[in-house]
């Protein structure tokens, strides 16, 4: 990877963590009171946001994870992440659930990494397959 490409990759980053902490205030998390706020950056440079957003017949909400990961598809182009930023409103180091961590994998890139953000600047990484290892996926299929 070049200087370059490293330069624009850690901006796009610091840019979307910078971004998170007033998304929080967006997630409608009426049961919980647990808002989760998170970023996805993908293959081609642009970053996809979202919230969790959950719903009176509980636990039927929407992941944050699953919020951008959406807005990621329905914008088009790359299909590909590389970078799952993850913000919580109690400022706690998160991890995605189980089922977030099933969606990223259908998209993950071989480098994909999880970072938390705590108070707007990235914290904890994590390589995204070593939360889930041998995951079922798309080659699973073919």
């Amino acid at each position: 990877m070049s200087a370059d490409v490293t330069f624009t990759a850690d901006i796009l980053e610091q840019t979307a963590a910078r971004a998170l902490p007033a998304l929080l205030e967006r997630s409608y998390a009426r049961y919980s009171n647990f808002t989760v706020a998170a970023a996805v950056i993908d293959d081609e440079g642009r970053t996809h946001y979202g919230v969790n957003v959950e719903n009176a017949a509980y636990p039927s909400g929407t992941c944050a994870e699953q919020t951008a990961i959406g807005a990621m598809i329905t914008a088009g182009g790359s299909r590909r992440i590389a970078k799952v930023l993850i913000a919580a409103g109690s400022d706690a180091v998160v991890q995605p659930c189980g089922a977030c961590r099933q969606r990223i994998a259908e998209f993950a890139a071989k480098t994909c990494e999880i970072v938390s953000v705590q108070g707007g600047a990235p914290t904890a990484r994590t390589p995204f397959w070593a939360l889930l290892p041998q995951a079922f996926g798309p080659a699973d299929l073919d």
